[in-house]
């Protein structure tokens, strides 16, 4: 693996530079791409910031965003791809993952336990609550200034990968950060009123279809929900709407795992993994395909619903008794 210092040096030798975060861009995928690109607009790089899908309403308020362009890779002469926030390669979603294999100098900043090395550069930092906090200690590394915008940014990455600093993965040296991003003029609670509660009515009724899936196991400590198509429509939600509702199945008394089962299209679901303690669910969407951190992690599984489900439930309920044998 690089260390920041080589990733600073082969930033400051690219001109003209794609940025993308991963597929359904949350706040720190978002939230990264666009620091990266101020901090290199202001050393004179041309830069494109992208990704392959639209950027979530609630973060309208970020600096830059009306720059961010979804859909497929941006045409364009470009040197130099910086990937952020991508565990593995199909993150990136059709058309970018593509360029992986183009004589683009490919710099990787990732922070997922599970995350692979694909780029020349490669600086991947598990202790890291999000990409976030890579790109604030790279400016400091590069010498930079933080300005308001950036640190706007970087404050959004990284209280929405916290859950705003309720997880833990918050370390004292995340809040030593955040501390210092305040203290540039970042207007914390403005921020997460915006984010959290800023909600439009159809997230509420996407939310009452969805918590009438609640099911337990017997023994209580594994919880899920389900959300289909049609009650995405019948809700007039999106996807965006569907950030956080897992954490009501792990939020209930005695469950140490908790999941989503959302379908994204027909026969292809999403499956989101979150633990309260000692169950690694990084470990338990793996053999899925999927990934991520030890308490929240995901996988895409192709299939029948009801077959997905009992293969599903069936691993998370072996890893609850794993850990409680």
């Amino acid at each position: 693996m690089n260390n920041l210092a080589e990733i600073a040096a082969a930033l400051a030798r690219a001109e003209r530079v794609l940025i993308c975060g991963h597929v359904m861009p949350d706040g720190d995928s978002l939230g990264s791409v666009l620091a990266m690109g101020i901090i290199l607009e202001t050393m004179g790089k041309k830069v494109t910031m992208a990704g392959a899908d639209q950027a979530p309403v609630i973060y309208s308020f970020l600096p830059r965003l009306e720059k961010y362009r979804a859909g497929l890779p941006p045409e364009g002469e470009y040197d130099t791809l910086v990937v952020l926030d991508c565990s593995v390669p199909d993150r990136l979603g059709d058309g970018f993952k593509e360029l992986l294999d183009s004589d683009l100098v490919v710099i990787n900043l990732d922070h997922h336990v599970s995350s692979v090395h694909f780029g020349k550069y490669n600086y991947i930092e598990p202790a890291a609550s999000a990409v976030g906090e890579i790109i604030y200690d790279l400016i400091n590394e590069m010498g930079l200034e933080i300005t308001l915008d950036i640190a706007l940014c970087l404050y959004t990455a990284i209280v929405t990968d916290t859950g705003s600093f309720q997880y833990d993965n918050t370390s004292p040296d995340t809040l030593r950060r955040v501390a210092k991003l305040m203290e540039i003029g970042v207007p914390a609670a403005k921020v997460n009123t915006l984010i959290y509660e800023e909600r439009p009515k159809a997230v509420f009724f996407l939310l009452g279809s969805a918590l009438s899936t609640l099911t337990a196991s017997p023994c209580g400590k594994v919880c899920w929900m389900t959300v289909t198509l049609e009650m995405l429509q019948n809700s007039s939600a999106s996807d965006e709407h569907t950030e956080g509702l897992v954490n009501y199945a792990k939020s209930v008394r005695g469950v140490q795992v908790g999941m989503l089962f959302r379908e994204i299209k027909e026969g292809s679901y999403k499956i989101s993994f979150r633990s309260k303690d000692v169950v690694d669910v990084n470990r338990l969407a793996t053999p899925f395909g999927g990934g991520g951190h030890p308490h929240a992690a995901g996988c895409l599984i192709q299939g029948d619903l009801k077959e997905i489900k009992e293969k599903v439930i069936s691993a998370a309920l072996l890893a609850v008794r794993g850990i409680n044998q």
